[in-house]
């Protein structure tokens, strides 16, 4: 065995988007890094939709950016349509969604990692990992090079012992024309415990064979909505940088978006799958991993919502410069011959010609029960996991526990205190605290109402409660902190302004908090003084503020209810409200009190708080051991 002469502090096993971020992570913090990846030509390849963002993942990453992370910038460089989600509804639910060039948006993040000062990209399948004295000290490649490290991080995505499905048809490897890892025996014999999960991807069709005339067009929304907080760029880019489609270094963001479509599947598309699944290896039983329950495939689709005719579809485009369209909503395992029979039963799509069909990927995953708060692993002192091999599901989550686990893995080296963020301080403390608490037993997805303070952890106010953080611990450069200090300044100014300044007698502070009276009711002289945007934040504070606080003030309450029983036998199905997922856990598992309910994975604050609401409005006693209504006086 040959043995790397160079000693790192921290080893990245991986380049997805978990990988991506911890090693930005740990080579910003001044440490020696290395990322190791089978193919350096798919470095932050996007394997299912090219798109960054959506409901609940925008928060996160407007998180990441606040601390410094490359993934928001990274969109807003090469994103091709720009839109704000739930924009009918309240701040809270509100995010951010950019639809990505999908080989712009990879190439320009391998630039990023190229240039970074400190770390090192090469080529190599880690094939196990090295212990010594019961911690890591670095990896072995299935060439036999041995590279030390004080520090290991792992973040393999689907490719541990990846096995890809289409129809009758399976192949070993993490992603369609990829190889998988054994990495995970190696893991497994150092004696984790090791799970199996299951995902999956649509076919991308020719968009010249696509009848757009017969689509609902879906428009970007302008101005475009952007991810990051900093009009500066401080990757290391380049001025004749290709890949950058936007230009993210001036105030005013002007992109050229491109459209997407909408069209449904018909009563044809259902019966032709249908009289197929026989043929699908889901439901032929050649796959044992859980596939994850908000994202299922056409098949799922057709057997549990048996009663529709139709489900929606979007046409979404891959890349300004690409023909090809990646349709969202049918994701699907079935053989090749059934999947261009059920496309061109599809409106607009009669005449469409696949170039990629979908397929299904089962991977090893590791029980996140066996993590830290810091993504560090219980077993193996000096050992990290992030991203998909916690058995998340998502870009977003995945970026979110890299950054986490780059930063930790970076503090031990030069042994500084770990980085936590507990759950009221962050969707990704939302993230972690679920993973490593509850478990999983399918793929996680994060949603708002998994966040008990989703009132105040919205994503316009990310860098408010993360960048201070993100600056004293070395994350934030000179310049963004000194561009957050600026729109603090002008913040600051503008709350002082609105309690001083009256019309008709009464503050503009208290107007602010009337449905009726926004930005646009501003007088000239008070909304000269600040941007629009600051002017549209302070609005949403002060109309928020007292809603958040109250929330603050049930989660206390809630809190304090932990031992609240539940009565045996009680029929949670009478409990309007709860979402479907959480009936049906309670129900098989059956707790005795509201803490044992917050301990299943599923139950979000927003069903306990629904649960915790009806025991106390209907008062419940024991009647031979079962529970019966006692109205309320």
């Amino acid at each position: 065995m040959f043995k790397l002469p160079t000693q790192y502090d921290v080893i990245v096993v991986g380049s997805g988007h978990a990988g991506i971020e911890a090693a930005l992570a740990s080579a910003r913090l001044g440490c020696r890094t290395l990322m190791l990846t089978q193919n350096l030509d798919t470095v932050g390849q996007m394997s299912c939709n090219p798109a960054i963002g959506g409901l609940a993942k925008g928060q996160i990453v407007r998180e990441i950016d606040a601390l410094g992370g490359a993934m928001g910038l990274n969109a807003d460089a090469t994103g091709i349509q720009f839109r704000m989600l739930n924009r009918s509804k309240g701040p809270a639910v509100r995010a951010p969604r950019v639809q990505c060039d999908k080989k712009a948006y990879q190439f320009r993040m391998k630039a990023i990692l190229e240039r970074t000062i400190g770390l090192d990209l090469k080529q190599a399948t880690v094939s196990k990992v090295l212990v010594a004295d019961g911690r890591a000290v670095g990896v072995e490649t299935d060439l036999g090079l041995a590279v030390g490290g004080r520090n290991v991080i792992i973040t393999a995505g689907t490719f541990l012992r990846g096995l890809l499905h289409v129809g009758e048809n399976s192949k070993p490897g993490g992603r369609m024309a990829d190889a998988s890892s054994g990495l995970s025996a190696s893991l497994k014999e150092l004696g984790f415990e090791v799970g199996r999960f299951k995902t999956g991807t649509p076919c991308r069709l020719n968009g010249r064979s696509i009848d757009f005339d017969r689509c609902q067009i879906q428009p970007g929304d302008e101005p475009p909505p952007r991810f990051s907080f900093w009009s500066s760029d401080d990757e290391g880019q380049k001025g004749d940088d290709i890949f950058t489609l936007n230009d993210v270094s001036r105030p005013e963001f002007h992109v050229e978006q491109l459209p997407c479509w909408i069209t449904q599947t018909t009563a044809r598309t259902r019966d032709i799958i249908k009289n197929n699944l026989y043929r699908s290896p889901l439901y032929a039983g050649r796959i044992e991993g859980t596939g994850p329950r908000y994202c299922p495939s056409i098949e799922d689709k057709v057997v549990r919502f048996a009663h529709r005719d139709t489900h929606q579809l979007f046409l979404e485009p891959e890349g300004r410069h690409s023909e090809e369209y990646y349709v969202n909503g049918i994701s699907t395992s079935l053989p090749y011959d059934v999947q261009l029979e059920f496309v061109h039963s599809i409106p607009a799509l009669e005449r469409a010609e696949i170039m990629r069909p979908g397929y299904a990927v089962e991977y090893d995953y590791f029980p996140p029960t066996q993590l830290l708060h810091t993504l560090e692993t219980k077993l193996v002192p000096g050992l990290y996991f992030a991203g998909q091999v916690n058995g998340t599901s998502g870009y977003e989550e995945a970026a979110a526990q890299g950054l986490v686990a780059g930063v930790n893995a970076a503090l031990m080296v030069y042994e500084r205190p770990p980085f936590t963020l507990k759950r009221n301080d962050a969707y990704i403390g939302v993230l972690i605290d679920d993973l490593v608490m509850k478990g999983i037993e399918e793929p996680y997805r994060m949603f708002s109402s998994r966040a008990e303070d989703r009132l105040h952890l919205r994503h316009d106010n990310a860098d408010q409660r993360l960048s201070p953080l993100a600056f004293e611990l070395g994350l934030l450069s000179k310049s963004k902190w000194t561009s957050f200090e600026e729109k603090m300044t002008l913040l600051a100014k503008g709350r002082q302004l609105v309690i001083d300044f009256k019309i008709g007698g009464v503050p503009i502070s208290q107007l602010l908090k009337r449905a009726d009276f926004g930005p646009a009711n501003l007088p000239e002289e008070i909304a000269a003084a600040a941007p629009v945007e600051i002017w549209d934040l302070l609005t949403t504070e002060i109309k928020y503020e007292g809603y958040a606080q109250r929330q603050t003030q049930q989660n206390k309450e809630l809190a304090r209810h932990t031992l609240q029983r539940i009565p045996d036998g009680f029929n949670f199905e009478t409990v309007s409200g709860l979402s479907s997922e959480a009936r049906q856990k309670l129900s098989k598992v059956r707790p005795t009190s509201l803490g044992d309910a917050a301990r299943i994975n599923g139950v979000t604050s927003a069903d306990l708080s629904i649960l915790h609401i009806w025991l106390i409005r209907n008062a419940l006693h024991y009647n031979s051991g079962r529970a019966s209504e006692v109205p309320v006086a």
